[in-house]
């Protein structure tokens, strides 16, 4: 048996026990792997019936452009769709997205406009605003809106929600979900109340996100929005596509938790997923004592970690917020670890000669250069003998005229790991500026010697 095309093999992705991360919490944890879809993601669901739903009722036409403001995965299922139907696509992101999720759209023809996250929605320069503009401007183009789009929600209420009612041959209890379009959450729990008006529906929120007062108290807070790092979940306006009553709580989870749970997933499970994953485990293990041992609970990981290689699964954009403190050696450990001394520096306008006769009498190899104090370069043994075999007469010049990039500069939270990688036959050291405004200077010995001591 075959496919047609790569857009069949959507969905019937499987049910999977976890059972390590989960431990402590009451009853059978399953998670929804929708990593298995084609693009990685849920959103290939409802990708694919936003544009089959867009197509029937004529708004999207032969040849059309596809408009729409994503944070990466439904860009993705609908760039996948579009190639498959023969339409362009135009997607407008914000600058808190990873890295991996825009170059991933790039890969697939897309073109991909950056915005500001930190402004409102009706701010002109808004990811929203921006698509809404390119759909009035360019012309046979069509935008899917999948916030207020009601074919989100319709997907998973045709598919997600049958799916795993027979999965859990309709024992399920409780369904988790982080909450961004809501198209998810609120289709699939449809389904299933309707299966079984018991089954709890739980919401997971972000902090600077609208949606867990709003449930509570339904009043729209815009005292409760500011900018969060957690990515795929939350969000500073109400779609459409969020049925507030299908969901019957919404739990916060902080940016940390979410990160590193993240991680966890992948380390105790052995199961690499995104950022929304690791919030809706965060925010079960925070409702445990709400769970019974015979409850059957189903957890919705959204999409691939393979799309946070720079951030929730890099040590030092961990670091660099906080979110890990862990006992491997950092940049600060290793000056800390060094006995006290003044780098040595040479300004830019002494002499060749000079430069040879301070790496001489210090036992120095390389040495950075400065300019006005402010470091402009580096100096070494070997850029001297490089030069002077060339042209004798340069040991009178300035050493400007030969010095090369100066040291990597890294920060106090720069791991060791970090630091090796940067140190090679171009760099026998990095700078980093101490906590005083200080530069200090960090060297292979100094890493060996923060190792051994």
């Amino acid at each position: 048996m075959w496919y047609n095309n790569i857009l069949e093999t959507i969905g019937n992705t499987p049910l999977v026990k976890l059972n390590t991360i989960t431990k402590g919490v009451p009853g059978t944890i399953l998670a929804k792997i929708e990593t298995t879809n084609p693009g990685n993601s849920i959103k290939d669901r409802m990708a694919v019936k936003m544009i089959d739903d867009a197509e029937r009722s004529g708004k999207l036409k032969p040849g059309g452009t596809i408009i729409e403001g994503t944070s990466g995965n439904t860009g993705m299922g609908l760039a996948m769709a579009a190639i498959v139907k023969g339409y362009k696509c135009i997607f407008t992101t914000t600058d808190k997205q990873s890295k991996e999720k825009v170059d991933a759209l790039r890969a697939f023809g897309a073109e991909v406009i950056v915005c500001p996250t930190n402004v409102e929605p009706e701010d002109p320069r808004s990811y929203y605003s921006v698509s809404s503009r390119l759909e009035r401007e360019v012309p046979n183009s069509w935008k899917p809106n999948q916030y207020d789009n009601l074919a989100n929600s319709q997907a998973h209420y045709e598919q997600t929600g049958p799916e795993i009612w027979e999965q859990t041959e309709g024992k399920i209890t409780h369904l988790v979900v982080g909450v961004g379009t809501g198209g998810t959450i609120s289709g699939t729990g449809k389904y299933l109340k309707e299966k079984n008006p018991n089954i709890q529906i739980w919401g997971i929120d972000t902090y600077g996100s609208v949606f867990k007062k709003y449930k509570e108290t339904g009043i729209f807070d815009k005292d409760e929005i500011y900018p969060y790092i957690t990515e795929g979940i939350g969000e500073d306006f109400l779609p459409a596509n969020v049925n507030f009553d299908v969901i019957d709580l919404f739990e916060k989870v902080t940016d940390k938790d979410a990160a590193l749970m993240t991680r966890d997933i992948a380390r105790k499970e052995g199961i690499f997923v995104g950022n929304s994953a690791g919030a809706a485990i965060g925010g079960l293990i925070q409702l445990k004592d709400k769970l019974k041992p015979e409850d059957v609970v189903v957890v919705i990981f959204h999409d691939h970690g393979s799309r946070y290689m720079g951030k929730m699964y890099n040590e030092d954009w961990l670091r660099e917020r906080g979110f890990l403190q862990d006992e491997k050696l950092t940049a600060k450990l290793i000056l800390a670890k060094k006995e006290a001394a003044e780098i040595v520096t040479l300004d830019a306008t002494k002499s060749v000669l000079e430069a040879i006769n301070t790496i001489k009498s210090m036992n120095i190899s390389q040495i950075p250069v400065t300019q006005q104090g402010m470091i402009v370069g580096k100096i070494a043994e070997s850029d001297i003998l490089t030069a002077l075999l060339e042209n004798p007469g340069l040991k009178s010049a300035p050493i400007s005229e030969i010095m090369t990039a100066t040291f990597p500069f890294v920060d106090l939270n720069t791991s060791i790991d970090k630091i090796s990688s940067l140190i090679n036959k171009e760099n026998s050291a990095v700078l980093v500026e101490d906590e005083s405004g200080k530069i200090e200077i960090i060297t292979q010995y100094d890493i060996i010697n923060a190792i051994s001591g």
